[in-house]
């Protein structure tokens, strides 16, 4: 009876091992296979000549589709944080601080993050699902028989449209968080505009904005770096796409959080 369980225990945990140990080979491997990719497009980003077309059409894509959502987002975001701090903060006789409450989340935290994740589930599955079609059709095996370097036509414009068009969308989330809780604070909950106003100026510095706008390089980077190595690798034909584009949303969102932490505590 002893024997039976203990030989039990042996074979669960040698599995366990053995799940363990292909976990963390197949991270090392990506892990690895992700930094290749950044190198290859950093050398070829400085590598002449550049196709400008390529890349003002993914901006157009990264940046001018995504900013219906991006508005929504930072709207509704700055709304509910200037409805919520004054519910805080009224406790406390401190509701002029609604104002700098909003712009100092909206400008260092919510701004690059929630864009991130929002331009990264709408533009990030698009580019994973686009170059794991073209891949499963052998359209990028065309491209290396034609001479012509995939990886400079395809994924250099996505990137240098991502790192381009991220802080742009930041900024427009930050703007309109900004507005969404002005009105919300001064037109609907009754503080005073002056004060609503001279108070976010007083307590929100230039570098606040610089840490997001920072922050929201790297998200750029990040989202369409993974989009594109997931779509570049993709396999297993239509089934292949789908998990790719979902693999390429998840892991840049953990990305974003988790490097959204470190750069935070960097930049405290």
């Amino acid at each position: 009876m002893f024997r039976k369980i203990a030989a039990f225990n042996e074979s669960f945990l040698k599995a366990y091992l053995e799940k363990l140990g292909r976990s963390a080979g197949r991270f090392v491997t990506s892990a690895g296979q992700l930094a290749i990719l950044l190198g290859s497009a950093a050398r070829f980003a400085v590598t002449p000549p550049l196709k400008m077309r390529n890349i003002f059409k993914q901006m157009e894509f990264v940046g001018v589709q995504s900013l219906f959502v991006v508005i929504l987002t930072g709207s509704f975001t700055g709304m509910v944080l200037a409805l919520q701090s004054f519910t805080a903060l009224k406790r406390f006789g401190a509701e002029s601080m609604v104002g700098p409450t909003v712009a100092l989340s909206m400008a260092r935290e919510l701004g690059p993050v929630l864009s991130g994740l929002m331009v990264t589930g709408r533009a990030g599955s698009a580019m994973a699902t686009e170059l794991g079609t073209m891949r499963v059709t052998e359209q990028i095996d065309a491209l290396a028989t034609m001479a012509v370097n995939p990886v400079k036509y395809l994924i250099v414009p996505r990137i240098l449209a991502g790192i381009c068009m991220f802080p742009v969308l930041t900024i427009i989330a930050d703007f309109v968080g900004f507005i969404g809780g002005y009105l919300v604070g001064v037109k609907l909950l009754g503080i005073n505009s002056g004060v609503y106003i001279g108070r976010t100026t007083e307590f929100v510095q230039v570098d606040d904005i610089l840490n997001g706008l920072t922050k929201s390089v790297f998200f750029g980077l990040i989202t369409t770096l993974v989009a594109c190595y997931y779509g570049f690798n993709t396999t297993g034909g239509a089934e292949g796409v789908g998990k790719s584009a979902t693999s390429s949303v998840v892991l840049a969102s953990v990305m974003i959080l988790t490097s959204d932490y470190i750069m935070s505590s960097m930049m405290a």
